[in-house]
């Protein structure tokens, strides 16, 4: 069986874009060059690699081993381009960030800062997203590296390093409770709450507090917005539940508070890295992961220490 670096191209972009016409599209090649390469693949293997779905063509299951196998040498390819680029002293490297919206404010530019002072021809794509998506792009090799909150284990995916990190009840410094060393969620109930919904990572972690405390939650928004919580915390409107990631600037300004929960001891939230099991690094994606593992640690050792 021989399958030749054009299909296995062909295969990817189809995989991802879920379309013959969208594969094509993104390859910058005719649908047809794209058809004949999947048939190719398809008498190859003697089994279909894609079916017919309602949002277009998904994977059967000899598509589904044949994409891990795709991913892997595809993921190969590209840290022997970064590291042959950088033998020849070009440029230096690629790599796909995918992260909450929180490591935004103060946490990724505080790496990407160090790697550019380290490796300034490195490029980064990074993509914002909710926690619980992150390992099917890590998996799917549409991305390096992962960044996320309170993660399931996941079979695919390898954690590289963690921290814990305080849930904190978010406030204006004049706000009654500003001035206490933790907080205990019942005596939170007595003011309004700005409350993050499913789609955040934390919301899972509150819930079953919530309900052994049997009250009502005096919620006054539901949102998967970080910035629109922080906002309307700052326009008094009422206390949120988060880590200090994303609220950095406004808590060293004095401009908000964050006070530790508690409910049977402190309420924290695991923040991990992680990366596919099993790939190949390139040199780059080494040194991001290298200060990232540092970068992490460090600020949980500020946050345990508060």
């Amino acid at each position: 069986m021989r399958i030749h670096a054009a299909a296995i191209k062909y295969f990817d972009a189809v995989r991802r874009a879920g379309s013959i016409r969208g594969g094509a599209r993104e390859l910058n090649v005719a649908s047809s060059a794209v058809n004949r390469q999947i048939q190719k693949l398809e008498q190859e293997f003697e089994a279909p690699l894609f079916e017919r779905g309602a949002k277009g063509l998904v994977l059967t299951k000899a598509g589904e081993l044949f994409a891990r196998h795709v991913t892997t040498v595809l993921q190969d390819a590209h840290r022997f381009e970064d590291e042959l680029a950088q033998f020849k002293g070009g440029r230096r490297g690629e790599i796909g960030v995918v992260a909450v919206e929180g490591l935004t404010h103060q946490f990724l530019p505080a790496i990407v800062e160090k790697m550019r002072d380290a490796h300034p021809f490195v490029h980064f794509t990074v993509q914002t997203i909710k926690s619980h998506a992150i390992p099917a792009l890590l998996d799917g090799g549409e991305s390096d590296v992962g960044l996320a909150f309170s993660l399931e284990a996941d079979p695919a995916i390898q954690q590289l390093a963690f921290g814990q990190f305080h849930i904190g009840a978010i406030m204006l410094p004049d706000h009654p409770l500003a001035g206490e060393r933790q907080i205990a969620l019942l005596d939170a109930m007595d003011y309004p709450w700005i409350m993050g919904d499913e789609n955040l990572s934390i919301r899972p972690l509150l819930e079953p507090t919530l309900r052994e405390l049997g009250r009502t939650i005096p919620t006054i928004i539901e949102t998967s917005s970080l910035e629109l919580m922080k906002n309307l915390a700052l326009r008094g409107l009422g206390i949120t539940f988060q880590t200090v990631f994303g609220f950095e600037e406004e808590l060293a300004a004095g401009r908000l508070v964050h006070i530790p929960i508690s409910h049977n001891g402190p309420v924290v939230r695991d923040l991990s890295l992680q990366i596919r099991k099993g790939r190949a690094l390139s040199a780059a994606v080494r040194a991001f992961i290298n200060i990232a593992v540092d970068e992490l640690n460090h600020r949980a050792r500020v946050d345990q220490d508060r």
